[in-house]
């Protein structure tokens, strides 16, 4: 598949719209975001809270230009990932387009929020309200989630398009300058490869043409959100 070219040049065009719809969210929402939560939980927390470790091992109530970095970086991370799931559940996405975005940002609030909270964490003994630490950790990949759909839209190529050369820099750009993006474009790499691999198998296209099919697929994707609410409901229970 990789000889072909166009094959590769439909993975080439997803690698960086990866990055630039992924780096800007992630950095913005999920890093600056993430910084300007804990900054806030400082402020509603104890006092005792300062110099505790949290679950993701940085230290609140510490600012530093490093940690800072560090977390800008994860961002960038995390974003790029966001923007190849995106990737894979845009086409069995039902309904208008605010409608599709919305879904994702349910289900990623669900979804990644039951990863991030958990009752036998720092982050959720110490930090005060919990009401509010919960509702900024869903949040955070809410938001990212809904904004990551229409920045990916509209950084969409056509398959036949040359990438043109502004994009090609500022890709560049960003991944130099967001390093850990790199083992992200790593992570999304070969899953794009089987995409494309897909996407050239006639009888595969047939397959994907089923109204069965597009509801056997679409039913894993709302099982997946599902499984991530009921988590989510259940360790916000465990730590009321």
């Amino acid at each position: 598949m990789l000889n072909d070219p166009r094959g590769g040049r439909w993975v080439g065009h997803r690698l960086i719209e990866l990055v630039l719809a992924g780096v800007p969210v992630g950095v913005l929402i999920g890093g600056v975001g993430s910084r300007l939560a804990m900054l806030l939980l400082r402020v509603t927390s104890p006092s005792t809270v300062i110099g505790v470790t949290s679950d993701d091992g940085f230290e609140i109530g510490r600012f530093t230009l490093g940690g800072t970095y560090n977390l800008l970086n994860l961002g960038a991370f995390v974003g790029i990932i966001a923007a190849g799931v995106y990737q894979g559940v845009r086409p069995w996405l039902v309904g208008p387009g605010w409608f599709r975005y919305l879904t994702c940002s349910l289900g990623a609030g669900a979804v990644v929020g039951a990863l991030l909270i958990h009752a036998d964490g720092v982050d959720f003994n110490v930090l005060k309200p919990a009401w509010l630490a919960i509702g900024l950790f869903v949040a955070i990949p809410a938001v990212c989630a809904a904004a990551i759909g229409p920045t990916s839209e509209r950084l969409t190529l056509p398959d036949d398009d040359t990438v043109s050369r502004g994009r090609l820099i500022a890709s560049g750009v960003l991944v130099v300058l967001f390093p850990l993006g790199s083992l992200a474009l790593l992570i999304c790499a070969p899953a794009l490869v089987i995409c494309a691999t897909l996407r050239s198998s006639t009888v595969l296209a047939r397959f994907a043409s089923l109204v069965a099919a597009r509801t056997i697929v679409r039913a894993a994707w709302l099982t997946i959100a599902l499984a991530g609410l009921v988590t989510l409901v259940r360790d916000i229970r465990d730590i009321a």
